[in-house]
């Protein structure tokens, strides 16, 4: 079984435990840092999990928040699914099962 890295984002959490409850309190602190974002894109970095951060902002928020990465980003293994083998026609093992049957009319005899 193949190892597939992921990651959990603590941003909401470390703002939290700075006393921080609101998304628009980054705004101006951001700012000073030079780093103009609007406060929907402030809200979608706290709520949701980025996938790709630039790294000025990431250091910015270690700045802001007096935190280190390992605070704001805890990396975590997930198992991956095992590939499943295909049969020698070129279908997926298994499938064939899952396919519906057609129906079939049986003459009726009188």
């Amino acid at each position: 079984m193949t190892r597939k890295l992921d990651y959990r984002w603590h941003l909401r959490q470390v703002m939290a435990a700075k006393g921080m409850f609101s998304t628009t309190d980054l705004i101006p602190l951001l700012a000073q840092r030079g780093i103009d974002l609007s406060s929907s894109q402030v809200y979608r970095l706290v709520v949701e999990r980025p996938e790709r951060l630039s790294l000025k902002i990431l250091m910015a928020l270690l700045d802001i928040l007096d935190c280190t990465m390992e605070d704001l980003i805890e990396p975590i293994a997930v198992a991956a699914p095992a590939r499943r083998k295909k049969a020698a026609g070129g279908e997926e093992a298994g499938l064939g099962d899952l396919r519906p049957k057609r129906a079939r009319i049986a003459p009726v005899n009188d």
